[in-house]
């Protein structure tokens, strides 16, 4: 596989999505199309330290391929965090921002012949919000894909509308937020009940149901996922992850 080469892209547009986290449209002048498979990734480079591997900074693509040279990034604010202090305190729309991709193979194959389950916390959402417009827009042969994104309280829900508007029009793409911290008319508590009731629905008797497994979010989140999902009886092969931080 051929290594992408360093671009040139330039910020038109940002927006504040919660009270820590920033939405920022990029376009790549050089390119009249970005190319890229829903769930890959982008790193930039930033002028944030003299050695090149601590300028680094690996995001999620959390639009979906359009035709359009124009691809957006989705990223909270880390009060210690030297990448996202630059890009929220330094950025402006007309800035530009060295960076490499599309990279990663966290994509979902072209044939979702079983139930999949994308399980995330945080910004970890990206990727998954660019698989499901990609799904809805192509309209893609599925069974049940289901999002199930954790948070603590209902302002940090990402593309909160977006997604429910999503999931009522495409039967079989589900849509499930889970709030740990706050009291709602949606799910409380955390990610890993909410599937784990999902796949006890779906049991005949000892046998699980076939299924696939994309977890995205911080380590503890994943390390948890997998170690319920080992548990209960699936294959190690049936998980993907891509980790944050």
């Amino acid at each position: 596989m051929a290594i992408e080469p360093w671009r040139t892209a330039k910020v038109i547009k940002i927006e504040n999505e919660t009270i820590n986290t920033r939405r920022f449209w990029l376009q790549v002048p050089e390119l009249e199309s970005f190319d890229f498979k829903p769930g890959q990734f982008v790193t930039l480079d930033l002028p944030i330290h003299e050695k090149t591997n601590k300028r680094w900074r690996s995001y999620s693509i959390a639009s979906w391929p359009d035709g359009s040279n124009v691809f957006e990034l989705v990223i909270v604010y880390m009060e210690d965090g030297a990448g996202t202090s630059y890009l929220f305190d330094k950025i402006e729309v007309g800035s530009e921002i060295t960076f490499r991709g599309p990279v990663g193979v966290f994509t979902l194959p072209e044939v979702l012949d079983t139930d999949y389950y994308l399980i995330c916390t945080g910004t970890g959402i990206a990727p998954f919000r660019s698989m499901l417009q990609h799904i809805s827009l192509h309209n893609l042969p599925h069974k049940n894909v289901y999002l199930i994104f954790g948070t603590r309280t209902k302002e940090n829900l990402l593309y909160y509308e977006e997604l429910k508007n999503l999931a009522a029009i495409n039967p079989g793409l589900h849509y499930i937020p889970v709030l740990s911290r706050e009291d709602w008319d949606g799910v409380k508590g955390y990610v890993h009940q909410v599937y784990k009731n999902l796949i006890e629905e779906k049991k005949q008797g000892d046998a699980l149901p076939p299924a696939h497994f994309y977890l995205c979010g911080w380590k503890n989140m994943i390390d948890e996922a997998k170690k319920t999902i080992t548990e209960m009886g699936y294959d190690r092969k049936a998980i993907h992850q891509e980790l944050y931080g």
